[in-house]
Order: C-alpha cells, then structure tokens, then sequence
C-alpha cells in the first residue's frame, strides 16, 4: 500500500532521438538530474547537452520541483541527450497536465524523425558518389 502511494507522485516516459532511447522517472525533489547512476555533469561535461536536457524543465518553471532519473542507450552523446529532452517533456506532461500547451510550443513534444540514412548500392556514402572519369 506505501508503495502505491510512492509511485503516485512518481511519473515515467520513453523519450526516443536518432538510434538513443531514455527512459525518465521524475520524482518530487530539489531538481537533481541523474542519468545512468552519475549526475548529468558527468555524463554530459558539454554545456550545450546540459542546457538542452534541463530545458524541458525551464520552460515550464519546474526546475527545483521534480528530480530526474534517466537511463538511457545506444546511440551518441547528442541522440542520448535529445532523448532525455523528450521523455522528461512527456513525463512532465503526465505530472501536470496544464504544461503540455507550454512545452508543445517549445516544440519538445514532438519525436524527431530525422535519422542517418541508408548506404546505397554503388555508392561510398547514402549519398555521395564515386569520382566520374571521363576517360
């Protein structure tokens, strides 16, 4: 029964980008961000991740509300970044409804398809092609 309780003021999601999935437990707290057991400093020395995957966060004035817990994988550093951005967009929008509107303007709602395309046949790279010889 305590455990029930628990889990009521706890909200996870799936955030997908590139070949990167995280999963997200947000938990009320002092807005702490742990993902993969070590704080987001560490994961992500880049200031540019850092500010990406507390954004979700900003934009709805939640920053000291809700701790983040993320496990995330495969992919690189910016996939696993941009996945921790919109599973914490989309559990937050399981915490508190009202915030949708706010975090959909924000655009971090919305999965990004965009993903390495495929190598062709005949072709070096998806796109490029061998140097043409005229002779």
């Amino acid at each position: 029964m305590r455990d029930r309780a628990a889990a009521r003021n706890q909200f996870t999601a799936v955030g997908r980008r590139k070949t990167s999935i995280a999963k997200v437990l947000l938990q009320p707290g002092a807005g702490n961000v742990i993902v993969n057991g070590q704080p987001m400093e560490e994961r992500f020395p880049r200031s540019s991740h850092q500010h990406a995957i507390t954004l979700p966060l900003r934009v709805t004035n939640m920053i000291g509300a809700y701790n983040v817990l993320a496990q995330v994988q495969g992919g690189g550093v910016t996939g696993q970044a941009g996945a921790i951005v919109h599973a914490t967009a989309r559990a937050l929008v399981k915490a508190e409804e009202a915030t949708k509107p706010l975090l959909r303007q924000a655009g971090l709602l919305t999965r990004d398809p965009r993903a390495k395309e495929r190598k062709k046949p005949g072709l070096k790279r998806a796109r490029k092609a061998p140097q043409y010889t005229k002779r």
